[in-house]
């Protein structure tokens, strides 16, 4: 059986986790990574009351983005590969 290669836009993980964090992540297939990140970011929410909220909320939303950003590059190349050895 053949699959085709299978490609994610890594602009719109990004951005898609820009919006909602664990959203990019969740659009790659990583489920339960978004599922995770979105938790946590509403953990860092509620802390903002008590002031490390305010450190931690940036901080993990910025690392979201990259993650989700990179994480669609390395699926993009995992399929190329796949594909380029189904050719041969």
């Amino acid at each position: 059986m053949r699959q085709e290669a299978v490609m994610k836009s890594a602009g719109l993980a990004a951005v898609l986790s820009a919006l909602i964090n664990g959203l990019g992540q969740i659009y790659n297939g990583q489920i339960l990574k978004g599922i995770i990140i979105i938790v946590v970011q509403m953990i860092n929410g509620a802390l903002t009351a008590i002031l490390i909220g305010w450190v931690l909320l940036p901080i993990v939303w910025v690392w979201a983005v990259y993650d989700a950003y990179r994480g669609a590059e390395k699926i993009n190349r995992s399929s190329s590969r796949r594909a380029g050895r189904e050719l041969w």
